[in-house]
């Protein structure tokens, strides 16, 4: 029987009951992510006050409740009565979607918010929610449950003449998030990137919850001092991001664990055409390129038209004085983009009145004139910064030329790995048992650690969808190594001609044979350094593939506990407890078999199709790349040259480690 169909099955989500319907639309998710989504909105707002001239402190408390406090000195959100709608414009904002003064040019000259729907989406994502507001001499107070009013507004006294700002309290609804714990590290590194992005103003961080020593410590990035006391069995914590001299401490920061070429951070900021540009860089004995851009303080982790410009102008400049210092004159190539950001640390922010991103994520810029603009900036203030600077200009060029040098030496084994078609199966490595379907959406590559798990994973794989490719030994560690020397070793060639897409300004993801590249290695010392090797090259090299959610790792298990025809797998000692006691019965532990798998060849085929590729029992987990700043700096500090941050990192933690080899 067909079910009725009519007017009145079509459902009307009125006020903020569509965010509640479909959080994830709003705020990303309703796990971790979309919990800390939370806290960045209300900041956000902040954050558009202090752009727009009118606040220099924020204060954000981590309640032992784990609700939030967002404290501002900013001009108050307005109270007085809206002449359309009826209701005091702070209820507005937070209780209709698409309210707020970030879409009056003359309130907010810019702002990152401007889908307008953040603290509205807030205030329906909240169990509670309470806002104080400082104005007109007055002290204003409303409050809402799931983002229905429940107190009106009222004046709870007089203000100092001189105070205003808004203070915003909430609490997460448990009821939409299924993680309600913030993670003091997550929003610390984005309240650092954002007094980065906004000098002068001073962003205080606070944890009430209480913790003991050690879980302070592991959650404190290596090199940031906090106001905790350690020496005390509970410590609250106190952290206040203020960075004066703005993108320049930034680029400082990321370069902590690195060697400048030169000691001084290249500089400018500047407005033309109604753009506002910041841009610092300096350049490292390092091989990698790490350039992050901003708009209106939002992460481009996509770039866009403004970061072109940047890399254009880059290019044009530094080849124009090599040109000018006869730098290339026995020399029968130019400097291509790779070559002059080697080694190059930057950080471009500009500011915008209405800038156009590409899809809701707003990651990446699309403004046209964005890009001319930075590109004249950037050629004009470059070229005479290093005409004044000649040394320094030295340095930069002798750098460049240097990488210049090295990718015509890898040019040969850059084309034994150039991308490859789908259909050119000849090309594809010896080694490589490749699956039978061709469409990459389908299709999975187990990168798996030796020759033997190699051959267990080849006989018990589904051959229809399931790649394996075994690599032996431990690749060459990329992040102290130029693209000639990683690209002579063999492993890696092999890695990228399997999965096709090419490498670095090459890459092209629409050539991915596989859309799952799954990382297989044995569950001991070794094999978490392979994993971290590979992760390393990725992240360097291929870091559009877990940006694009391409990259998993395997979680084969620990234990294998057995008695009679039953057999269970544990992937951790909890769980081998659990099947201990349920296998015993009440006879005893000593009945039951329990053995340690320390790799991955010890499983047969049928064992380890079951336990680590059968898409309907096993466990992945996926890689992500939440903060490119925060990941970029891991990188640093466990592969790159600098030995003192790795051993800070290891004293740091090692009280955590729970695989150990002895």
């Amino acid at each position: 029987m067909t079910q009725q169909y009519d007017a009145g099955n079509i459902q009307v989500l009125k006020g903020l009951e569509a965010v509640r319907k479909r959080p994830g639309m709003y705020v990303g998710s309703t796990s971790s992510r979309g919990l800390h989504h939370l806290v960045y909105e209300v900041v956000d707002n902040s954050i558009d006050e202090a752009l727009a001239g009118y606040c220099d402190r924020i204060l954000v408390t981590i309640h032992a409740d784990d609700s939030i406090t967002v404290d501002d000195n900013g001009r108050g959100i307005p109270v007085d009565i809206h002449p359309t709608e009826k209701i005091p414009g702070v209820e507005l904002a937070m209780t209709v979607l698409h309210a707020g003064g970030k879409f009056d040019k003359d309130s907010y000259k810019v702002s990152g918010g401007l889908h307008g729907v953040g603290v509205s989406v807030v205030n329906a994502l909240s169990e509670v929610l309470k806002v104080w507001v400082k104005r007109d001499a007055k002290e204003y107070y409303m409050d809402f449950a799931r983002g229905t009013t429940t107190t009106k507004l009222k004046v709870l006294g007089k203000a100092g003449a001189k105070e205003q700002g808004t203070k915003i309290w909430f609490k997460p609804d448990a009821q939409i998030f299924t993680e309600t714990s913030f993670d003091y590290a997550t929003i610390a590194s984005r309240l650092r990137e954002l007094s980065f992005l906004n000098k002068g103003v001073s962003i205080t961080l606070t944890d009430e919850r209480r913790h003991t020593p050690a879980s302070v410590e592991a959650i404190t990035p290596a090199g940031i001092q906090s106001g905790e006391a350690l020496g005390t069995p509970t410590a609250v914590r106190t952290e206040t991001f203020l960075a004066r001299g703005g993108l320049k401490e930034m680029v400082h920061y990321l370069n902590a664990k690195l060697k400048p070429l030169h000691p001084e951070v290249m500089y400018v900021e500047m407005e033309k055409d109604d753009i506002g540009i910041e841009l610092a860089l300096q350049y490292n004995d390092g091989y990698n390129e790490n350039v992050f851009s901003f708009v209106n303080n939002i992460n481009t982790h996509e770039g866009g038209t403004h970061l072109t410009g940047l890399k254009s102008a880059l290019t044009r400049t530094i080849n124009n004085h090599a040109a000018k210092g006869n730098f290339l004159k026995k020399a029968d190539f130019t400097l291509s983009g790779d070559d002059v950001r080697e080694g190059l640390t930057a950080v471009l922010s500009v500011k915008i009145r209405e800038p156009q991103f590409e899809g809701q994520t707003k990651t990446k810029l699309g403004n046209s004139e964005a890009e001319s603009v930075v590109k004249t900036v950037v050629n004009d203030w470059l070229g005479a910064y290093l005409d004044e600077h000649p040394r320094t200009a030295n340095i930069v060029i002798e750098k460049a030329v240097s990488a210049a040098r090295a990718r015509e030496a890898a040019r040969k084994a850059r084309d034994l790995t150039r991308k490859k078609s789908a259909l050119d199966v000849g090309n594809l490595p010896g080694k490589l048992a490749d699956c039978s379907l061709v469409d990459p959406a389908m299709c999975e590559l187990y990168l798996v650690e030796g020759d033997s798990a190699g051959g267990s994973a080849k006989q018990g794989r589904n051959r229809e969808f399931q790649a394996i490719l075994p690599l032996r030994g431990k690749i060459i560690n990329v992040e102290k190594a130029r693209i000639d020397k990683v690209l002579s070793n063999e492993e890696i060639r092999t890695i990228i001609t399997a999965i096709g897409t090419g490498i670095k300004d090459e890459f092209t993801i629409e050539n991915a044979r596989y859309h799952k590249i799954i990382i297989m290695t044995d569950a001991d010392v070794d094999g978490a350094h392979i994993r971290t090797l590979l992760l390393t090259f990725f992240f360097r090299q291929m870091r559009e593939l877990i940006e694009a959610g391409y990259m998993y790792i395997a979680q084969p298990p620990l234990y294998r506990v057995a008695k009679g025809k039953h057999e269970f797998y544990a992937y951790d000692e909890k769980e081998r407890e659990t099947y201990m006691e349920r296998l015993g019965n009440g006879e005893g532990r000593g009945s039951v078999n329990v053995q340690r798998y320390k790799g991955l060849g010890e499983m047969n085929p049928p064992q380890l199709w079951s336990t680590t590729m059968d898409p309907e029992r096993r466990t992945l987990l996926r890689v992500s790349l939440e903060d490119a700043v925060l990941a970029n700096d891991v990188f640093q500090t466990l592969m790159g040259d600098e030995v003192e941050p790795r051993r800070a990192f290891i004293e740091a933690n090692a009280k955590f480690v729970s695989n150990l080899d002895i």
